[in-house]
């Protein structure tokens, strides 16, 4: 599975030189100039990490984090000039990953991209989760070694709720993250795929949480 990053910075020339970088170490870059373009893709895409500058045309870093961290728990670090205590206390606070300050050396931007990634389990091989063992690259996935027959979205919806760590997402989200945001179906789709996966797996750790959506059972780290 390619890993794709989100990267956002409204200087031009930072933009596409840290663009440029990323893409020769091997990842996808999706990048824009301003926060309510960077609002509408992360909605529309699923990113596997999100780079992220504080003063922007539109929401700024801070209002972004803050709607990044509605959906869920995808990596973000935040890439900006304002270097003082209040700012990154402030994006702490609202779950930011890591914070670098400009000027910054690209090597060492790239080793954060890469531990941040390494740390969430985008870069491994297989993603475990108790007894079951999801491979990303190949849409597989098993149970106590035993093969589980999933559709390619079974897949992705499982994945999804892995990734998640426990936490709750509701119909919508599942929706835009797993079909797109065009998607024309409605949360039945998502049911129907929830109640395919649950006669797939051998326990039942997917938890309904009514009139929201759907959360795995057991503890993360």
């Amino acid at each position: 599975m390619s890993i794709r990053i989100l990267l956002v910075d409204d200087d031009e020339h930072i933009c596409n030189t840290v663009k440029t970088f990323l893409s020769e170490a091997g990842y996808k870059v999706d990048a824009c100039l301003d926060g309510n373009e960077a609002h509408r893709k992360f909605y529309e895409n699923i990113y596997q990490l999100v780079i992220l500058d504080i003063m922007l045309p539109g929401m700024d870093g801070h209002e972004l984090l803050r709607e990044f961290r509605k959906l869920n728990n995808t990596p973000v670090l935040m890439m900006t000039a304002l270097s003082d205590d209040k700012n990154q206390v402030m994006a702490f606070d609202a779950e930011a990953d890591d914070y670098v300050t400009k000027p910054f050396k690209i090597q060492l931007l790239l080793k954060r991209v890469e531990a941040l990634l390494r740390r969430s389990g985008a870069l491994a091989k297989e993603v475990r989760y108790g007894n079951l063992t999801l491979l990303p690259e190949n849409f597989a996935a098993s149970y106590n070694g035993k093969e589980l027959p999933l559709t390619r979205k079974e897949f992705e919806l499982l994945l999804l709720l892995v990734q998640s760590k426990g936490r709750t997402l509701s119909h919508e989200i599942i929706l835009s993250r797993v079909w797109g945001y065009d998607f024309d179906g409605d949360g039945s789709t998502v049911h129907t795929h929830i109640k395919n996966l649950r006669a797939k797996l051998p326990e039942n750790i997917i938890k309904t949480v009514r009139g929201v959506g759907y959360r795995l059972e057991g503890k993360f780290e």
